[in-house]
């Protein structure tokens, strides 16, 4: 594995996809996973276990973690919003279980049909059920979504962010990230919330998830470095978006993201070359999609050194 500074999750084959009305088939979910794992990438969260007739999308879910897990060389990640789903994605054999729990009532009622301190009693039965296990046992990661605005309630306070931090480190969670799922962060609140998180659940403050909304995604990413984050999501092409969330759009864009990490000195282990490859096996299993990206629009500047070393 190589040394990295940075750690990059792509969530394009679960957020992006489950934004998608046209449903992309499961040999195709598997060839574009396959082509992501090719760029380096460490952990590809490929699916989500939620109700078919919700999110007739990820149906094939089982089937694509262990497609995935066939493919080998990451960590296969998945969604899971309670229980039940959390059963699959065990049963199925997923490495890493995220759980997202909103910080806004109203989202969290629409996304997942419970309160927030319902999802968090959702954390701790999962987290009995994975300790219950022979190994090897997945990660239980729970992600705080609308954690920095919600587009049904507005701004969410900042103590009851960190409070339900608080109350998923009690839950038994390996680790706490904090989502921009609305797109309506910005620095000053990401540098602060991250800030926030670290101090009040150590080690257990997680990763970031931003959104793209509103154009401020790579700048809240560099906040969020600045705070001492090493764990960013971001989706090839910048697709997603939450179906839950009016006016929620896509991902910040793995490879921008990527090239901002590299370009700054920081080691992300991926492959930018193969990693823009990865978006003609995206398209080969939803042509005409419409994808995103500044890198691909219009390559490299002069000069600038790929992570292998060779200059372009």
């Amino acid at each position: 594995m190589h040394n990295r500074d940075v750690l990059i999750s792509e969530v394009g084959p679960r957020d992006g996809l489950q934004s998608i009305k046209r449903t992309m088939p499961t040999e195709a979910k598997l060839a574009w996973i396959a082509a992501l794992a090719r760029s380096g990438l460490a952990e590809i969260e490929v699916g989500s276990f939620v109700s078919p007739k919700l999110l007739p999308q990820m149906a094939d879910a089982a089937e694509v973690v262990q497609g995935a897990l066939a493919i080998g060389g990451f960590c296969v990640a998945a969604l899971a919003p309670n229980l039940k789903g959390a059963e699959r994605a065990i049963a199925a054999g997923a490495q890493k279980i995220s759980i997202p729990v909103s910080a806004s009532r109203l989202h969290s009622l629409s996304n997942i049909n419970m309160s927030p301190e319902q999802a968090v009693e959702q954390v701790a039965a999962i987290v009995a059920l994975r300790d219950g296990l022979a190994e090897p046992c997945p990660e239980v990661e729970a992600g705080i979504s609308t954690a920095f605005g919600c587009t049904m309630e507005g701004q969410i306070d900042e103590a009851w962010v960190l409070r339900l931090a608080e109350m998923l480190a009690e839950a038994g969670a390996d680790s706490i990230n904090l989502a921009d799922t609305t797109g309506m962060g910005n620095p000053a609140q990401v540098r602060r919330l991250f800030k926030g998180l670290r101090l009040a659940v150590g080690r257990k403050a997680g990763g970031a998830h931003f959104h793209n909304t509103r154009g401020q995604g790579l700048a809240n990413a560099v906040a969020a470095l600045d705070a001492g984050v090493t764990t960013f999501d971001s989706s090839l092409g910048g697709l997603g978006g939450c179906p839950y969330a009016p006016g929620a759009t896509g991902n910040i864009v793995t490879e921008d993201l990527v090239f901002l990490l590299e370009g700054m000195g920081l080691r992300t282990g991926v492959d930018l070359d193969r990693l823009v490859l990865a978006r003609e096996a995206l398209l080969d299993g939803l042509p005409g999609e419409t994808l995103y990206g500044h890198l691909h629009a219009v390559g490299y500047p002069k000069g600038f050194v790929l992570p292998a070393g060779e200059p372009r």
